[in-house]
């Protein structure tokens, strides 16, 4: 079996209750193919960037499961047809990253407390993360310093 993560992308219109049971019909189907759920994430109400199908916000999930292709495949199908989803992605992903969600577990308050004041974050060594440019501070002191000369 293979580890995938599924992002849905429900109406924002819909009630919470409803979107849980959706999910647990999505979770159900791939049960009855012989996958193994995994973690789920209810990321909750997010403006979109852009109007999707005339809507600007929607209530995103996000779960995992280890299934066959096979399985995937037919939830790929069922939520291609569902009226309640407006998007959905079905990604493969590593081994490594199987379990891992982005919002499954809060950073916690210590972790904050026992970083070190200096600099940036612990970073691995060969990393190719980026750090942050700070671009952001950069254009609002300039946009501060400009209504000043006004």
């Amino acid at each position: 079996m293979r580890p995938y993560e599924v992002m849905l992308i429900f109406d924002a219109d819909l009630e919470e209750e409803t979107i849980r049971s959706a999910v647990a019909r999505y979770i159900q189907l791939i049960e009855s193919r012989g996958a193994e759920p995994g973690p789920i994430d209810y990321w909750g109400k997010r403006r979109f960037a852009y109007e999707l199908a005339h809507r600007w916000e929607g209530y995103y999930v996000v779960l995992q499961a280890r299934a066959e292709p096979a399985a995937m495949e037919e939830l790929h199908r069922v939520l291609s047809l569902a009226d309640e989803v407006l998007r959905h992605k079905v990604l493969r992903i590593p081994e490594q990253v199987y379990g891992k969600l982005a919002g499954s577990a809060p950073p916690s308050s210590t972790a904050a407390a026992e970083r070190p004041a200096s600099s940036a974050p612990d970073r691995e060594e060969g990393s190719n993360e980026p750090e942050a440019s700070g671009s952001d501070d950069t254009q609002r002191a300039d946009a501060e310093a400009t209504a000043a000369d006004a």
